[in-house]
């Protein structure tokens, strides 16, 4: 005879890398939420996680699609800050590294915000499964510096990693998160007083800086089901002089509109363009949902994330950043494509360097698409690297 397991032995034999659960106060606030209906937090609009009621056709989209053009065919090209480049302040007062997937530090009116870090060479629970890295981190964890605040959108692998987290514990670094998302932080040994959790549209005041915690077309989970009880978001991190916003992993909505005008306009946007799949259109945008929506948000300059660092979809590695590219200089978008680890100031961004041509797996066929500029573009968008040059760190133009 089989018996089944109480319940604080099956939370013995969660993996510590699942979170836990929200309790009390905590849950409270959550229950009492406008987002919260029928037991559940909802989107803004309806969603589904997957078009199919079944999983199995997405993933086996995802195991059995040809692999050939899925990761990159040599090295990532990084940079890599010095301890001086990083030191710095930023000339303008704002200042975006990318460094990898969704991660991005952001310098802004002399302030430093660390969004959605994962230093982790998996985005899984379990050290030895799950999809690696396509490239190493720029710059180790231990050298990044003071940060003001750690700002964290949804608590899926690829954005909220608990090697992560518990490394950013040992400093005195404020965390800002959806509601519920506590939880996990506080499992992981992140003091509760330096948790700042919200639901969307709530605001707080931080180290001189306003987080907002604006709505998104999402889901939380780390087991093998949904989590109710968790919030995902996009945020907005305003200082006195700038404002930026990143969307974390999103559907496209009409809500985009609406933060645009509470909020905005922003003087850049880090808005996901990769992982997206016909199995799953309405939990992550296409490269031409992603300029669609920094367009609604007023953005002054599109940086393009969640592409490139991990293998989650059956899209070729290359191609989120050639659409956005494509989509940016049909729309006249001022788009900034950095290498991971290369700072960019809005203000200022560098002429679009086609970088990820040089280390993709060619196209079939006629091979890469030509890039000529728009006549009406904004200035900067869409301009080509200029052919036979040599971009810095040695990657070919």
């Amino acid at each position: 005879m089989v018996r089944s397991l109480p319940g604080a032995a099956l939370r013995r034999l969660r993996p510590d890398a699942f979170g836990t659960v929200p309790t009390g106060a905590r849950l409270e606030r959550i229950l009492a939420s406008p987002n919260f209906v029928d037991g559940a937090f909802r989107n803004p609009v309806p969603t589904r996680r997957m078009v199919s009621d079944s999983p199995l056709p997405g993933m086996r989209a995802l195991f059995l699609a040809d692999r050939t053009r899925r990761t990159p065919a040599a090295a990532v090209p990084l940079h890599r800050p010095t301890a001086a480049e990083l030191a710095g302040p930023p000339a303008s007062g704002l200042r975006t590294t990318w460094m990898g997937h969704a991660s991005v530090l952001v310098e802004i009116d002399g302030r430093r915000v660390l969004i959605d870090p994962v230093w982790g060479e998996r985005c899984s629970p379990f050290s030895g499964l799950g999809p690696r890295r396509l490239h190493p981190v720029p710059v180790p964890l231990r050298e990044l510096g003071r940060l003001d605040v750690v700002v964290i959108s949804h608590d899926h692998y690829d954005h909220l990693d608990m090697g992560t987290v518990r490394a950013l514990a040992q400093s005195d670094t404020v965390f800002a998160v959806p509601l519920g998302v506590g939880a996990h932080l506080e499992h992981w040994g992140v003091p509760a007083k330096r948790i700042v959790e919200l639901d969307w549209w709530e605001s707080a005041e931080v180290a001189g800086l306003t987080l907002t915690a604006t709505p998104a077309r999402h889901y939380c989970s780390r087991g093998p089901r949904t989590s109710p009880l968790l919030l995902w978001a996009s945020w907005v991190v305003a200082g006195p002089e700038h404002r930026v916003f990143h969307s974390g992993d999103t559907g496209y909505f009409p809500g985009f509109a609406e933060i645009g005008e509470r909020l905005g306009p922003f003087d850049a946007t880090m808005m996901q363009i990769g992982a997206y799949s016909e199995f799953w259109p309405e939990v992550h945008m296409t490269p031409e949902e992603g300029v669609r929506a920094h367009q609604d948000l007023r953005g002054a300059v599109l940086l393009p994330i969640h592409w490139g660092t991990f293998d989650l979809a059956p899209h070729p590695w290359e191609e989120p950043a050639e659409r956005t590219a494509a989509a940016a200089r049909e729309a006249g978008v001022l788009l900034a494509a950095p290498r991971p680890g290369e700072p960019v100031e809005p203000a200022d961004p560098p002429a679009l360097q086609l970088w990820w041509r040089a280390v993709a797996v060619v196209p079939a066929g006629a091979g890469w698409p030509s890039y000529e500029p728009v006549e009406g573009t904004v200035a900067g968008a869409g301009r080509p690297p200029e052919e036979g040059t040599v971009q810095p760190d040695g990657v070919p133009a």
